[in-house]
């Protein structure tokens, strides 16, 4: 018996293994999981970052100068959020 992580819950033609759609499906529900676990753990700004249009984990990972330039480029205050 091949199961996921999550057991059977993704093996939905019953077989007792997970094809490659299952594992897909498995993957994608944990990597939202974790995505929504990360977005909890940021402050409130991160929804004020989203709202226009940027990810929060993207602007983490580009250089203090730039994502200055970024946040201020849309009218947010850089000054406002912790990376």
């Amino acid at each position: 018996m091949d199961n996921g992580i999550f057991g059977d819950l993704f093996d939905f033609n019953h077989d007792g293994e997970l094809d490659y759609f299952e594992r897909a499906m498995e993957f994608e529900t944990f990597d939202k999981m974790m995505k929504d676990d990360v977005s909890d753990d940021c402050d409130d700004g991160a929804e004020d970052i989203e709202m226009v249009g940027f990810d929060y984990d993207e602007l983490s990972c580009m250089d203090e100068d730039e994502r200055r330039e970024v946040l201020e480029d849309a009218g947010l205050d850089p000054d406002d959020y912790d990376f």
